[in-house]
């Protein structure tokens, strides 16, 4: 596996997919980072730490997956970085850009407020 990032990613969306209330993923402290922030916004549950695995609780609304797709746009074999004035908007606002900046991984949004670019991740809707 070359990228963790979009394992993880393809993971969750294909629990959603089938109804899964929870899904398994390999335990690394930048997935671990990435699930508390899709946490902290409203896609998923829960995020917890077992010894080296991560258990997220995916969240439904009225049986309805709270996250509808993501989409990997920084790979391995070519990264894409941007700075702060050109992050991109996802569904104009709706969704969120997931950014790795000098100060830690945040959304779009908290990336422009503290006019700080980076490496953008992925986007989720």
């Amino acid at each position: 596996m070359n990228d963790p990032v979009a394992d993880s990613l393809i993971r969750i969306k294909n629990g959603y997919l089938v109804g899964k209330q929870t899904v398994s993923l390999k335990f690394s402290k930048l997935i671990l980072k990435l699930m508390k922030l899709l946490e902290a916004e409203g896609y998923l549950q829960d995020v917890s730490q077992n010894d080296r695995e991560i258990i997220v609780s995916l969240k439904y609304n009225a049986r309805k997956p709270a996250l509808t797709d993501t989409k990997r746009v920084s790979k391995p074999s070519l990264r894409v970085y941007k700075g702060f004035s050109d992050l991109p908007y996802v569904l104009n606002g709706l969704g969120i850009a997931i950014i790795s900046t000098p100060k830690g991984l945040m959304t779009d949004k908290a990336a422009r407020k503290l006019k700080v670019g980076g490496e953008v991740l992925a986007l989720v809707w």
